[in-house]
Parts: C-alpha cells; sequence; structure tokens
C-alpha cells in the first residue's frame, strides 16, 4: 500500500506534467486523482494563464467532511510552502477546495 507521501508526489507530478490552460475545461483525467484506503478522495491541479498560476486540491468522503488535520497533511505535500484559501463551499457538503496563487506581475498587462 502507498503512503501519503508516495501518492501526493505522484498527484503532484501529473499536475505539473499536465498542467491546464485557461479558461479551463473542467473534465480532469484520473491521473490527477487518488482515493485513500479510508475514503478520503484527493483531486490535484495546476492551472496556467500566460500570467498566472492555480494550484488546486479538492477533498471529498461519501460519509461527511474531510477533517481539517487530513486536509493539511495532504495540502503540505501537495502545495509545499504555498499559502492554501480554502474556497467557500456548500452548507452541508462532504467536499472542500483549496486553492494557491501565483502571479507573475512582470507579465501582466499594464493598467491603462
Amino acid at each position: 500500500m502507498e503512503d501519503i507521501e508516495v501518492q501526493a508526489a505522484r498527484l503532484r507530478a501529473a499536475a505539473e506534467a499536465k498542467p491546464m490552460k485557461l479558461p479551463v475545461n473542467r473534465r480532469v483525467d484520473e491521473s490527477h486523482h487518488v482515493i485513500t484506503p479510508d475514503g478520503l478522495s484527493v483531486w490535484f491541479t495546476i492551472q496556467v494563464s500566460p500570467h498566472s498560476r492555480i494550484q488546486e486540491a479538492i477533498f471529498e468522503r461519501a460519509d461527511r467532511m474531510p477533517s481539517d488535520d487530513e486536509c493539511r497533511r495532504w495540502l503540505s505535500l501537495l502545495i509545499p510552502g504555498g499559502d492554501a484559501t480554502e474556497a467557500p463551499g456548500m452548507p452541508g457538503s462532504a467536499t472542500r477546495r483549496f486553492e494557491a496563487f501565483e502571479h507573475s506581475p512582470q507579465r501582466e498587462a499594464p493598467l491603462a
């Protein structure tokens, strides 16, 4: 059985190898997804545009909302050194989504 570090490294490598170009077609292939033995579903993608990059991690369970501890453990491996922010979710949802934004101001168009 793979441990969390190996699974996280595989997800990160898949996202780095195949980043999605913005605007995003929300279909994500299975190489960006893993289900742990205890039922936690983890998705990780990287979305790119000419001036920014978004790393997104989604955690989901069938029976309950994923805990802070399990999300933090995965986030530290998927987005090392990143400042991931949790996106608002629907009340009663068993899904949590986190995003980390990287901007490259030197490549952005000047403001008029």
